[in-house]
């Protein structure tokens, strides 16, 4: 049960990640808390699939939101916003990346 929780949670701060309308302190609190969820979660190959489940749809927003940046005429203010969300959204993937890289080396540490 705790392990579903803590994969809502880390749906929920992901979502809250992805917006582009967060302060820098609010950005800050909620990737502590969403590293705090991925630390609680066991370290198993469920954990992994999940993870890496992410990671694939963290690739496909950020495909989608390059396009719509691209849709948008240099200058503009549209462009603007486009870039700080994609910005965002750059570095949420970063971190689900690094995150599962993580947790693959922690499982083939360990072995299974």
């Amino acid at each position: 049960m705790d392990q579903y929780i803590a994969w809502a949670n880390i749906d929920h701060y992901i979502r809250r990640l992805s917006s582009n309308d967060l302060t820098p302190d609010s950005r800050n609190t909620i990737t502590k808390m969403l590293i705090k969820e991925e630390d609680k979660l066991s370290h198993d190959l469920e954990q992994l699939e999940f993870a890496e489940h992410r990671v694939a749809a963290g690739r496909k927003q950020v495909n989608r939101v390059t396009n719509l940046r691209d849709g948008f005429a240099f200058g503009t203010r549209e462009r603007r916003q486009a870039d700080e969300l994609l910005v965002n959204i750059e570095n949420l993937q970063t971190q689900l990346e690094d995150a599962c890289h993580l947790l693959r080396r922690r499982i083939n540490s360990h072995g299974l």
